[in-house]
């Protein structure tokens, strides 16, 4: 049997730029060409932007099952520590569980992530494409066990825009992961993805970075339950933006272009301060709520 391990290549995405960086993070089983275009569009603007492999991706499913979250994670710091040689300030996002791992290094790096910028995150696996025994999984607590049960991959593959739409699903029936990440996700993945969760969840309120949440209302994979949980619980300000005609691969899909344009404008503010400028008149204005929120 030949060895498919010998073509996987790095699919990692760095571009040169100014001193505002964005680590930008795939989402789990995905790669980084998911984050292409968006890389491009805030590089075209002048940005650094580096999108990494994370471990054990883009290769095998058994390469990809011998990782934990923690795996995963450790990918992000290393990036981190390779952007922060170069860069001033650091905007920190990410697809789907991409978002969830961008916060929890905003969580562990308060001083050293500037802001987020957080793409159809992912908490919760309650889209309406995803099947409704689904949610049994919630009664798995063993990795052995748990690979009893892969996630595939489904239609509408999280893309709204029907060409496109087929372009994904031809590549991931391919076999080839590092074209468009795996065809089912082993379960033991997925019960790492709750660990993950339950980890952010537990320390969401000290996130006090400025975050952008850009979030599809017709995700198929994750309902906008979840940008309402951030929404209320991150303890910064945040910046919401809801697509009206995209489904949960935002990076992708129709309105990739306001992803892009959004992103900038985000970035442009946080380079003139004016959400420490906001912050600061917080603090001066005591009979105002202290969940004040910026939102579109």
């Amino acid at each position: 049997m030949t060895d498919r391990t010998m073509y996987v290549t790095d699919q990692s995405i760095r571009l040169a730029g100014d001193r505002l960086g964005f680590l930008l993070i795939h989402g789990l089983g995905g790669t980084p060409l998911e984050l292409r275009y968006v890389a491009h569009g805030l590089a075209g603007a002048g940005h650094s932007v580096h999108v990494p492999q994370l471990m054990g991706h883009c290769g095998t499913v058994d390469e990809l099952k011998a990782t934990a979250w923690t795996d995963w994670y450790a990918s992000v710091e290393s990036e981190h520590d390779r952007m922060a040689n170069r860069c001033n300030a650091i905007v920190v996002g990410g697809l789907s569980v991409g978002a969830i791992l961008a916060l929890r290094l905003a969580a562990a790096r308060p001083n050293a992530v500037s802001g987020l910028a957080l793409y159809a995150p992912s908490l919760w696996l309650d889209g309406w494409g995803v099947p409704w025994h689904a949610a049994l999984f919630q009664l798995v607590t063993k990795k052995w066990f748990a690979d009893w049960f892969p996630f595939a991959e489904r239609h509408p593959w999280g893309i709204k825009d029907e060409r496109l739409r087929a372009l994904v699903e031809r590549a991931i029936k391919s076999g080839d992961s590092s074209r468009a990440g795996v065809a089912a996700l082993p379960g033991s993945l997925m019960l790492e993805l709750r660990w993950l969760v339950q980890r952010v969840r537990s320390e969401i309120a000290e996130v006090r970075q400025p975050a952008l949440i850009i979030h599809p209302r017709d995700d198929d994979r994750a309902s906008l339950r979840n940008l309402h949980f951030l929404q209320s619980s991150l303890g910064g300000l945040t910046e919401t933006v809801v697509l009206d005609d995209s489904y949960h691969i935002v990076t992708m899909d129709r309105q990739r272009q306001i992803v892009v344009a959004r992103t900038l404008e985000f970035a442009a503010r946080l380079q003139h301060g004016i959400f420490q400028t906001l912050a600061s008149d917080e603090e001066d204005s005591p009979d105002e709520p202290p969940e004040r929120r910026l939102k579109r």
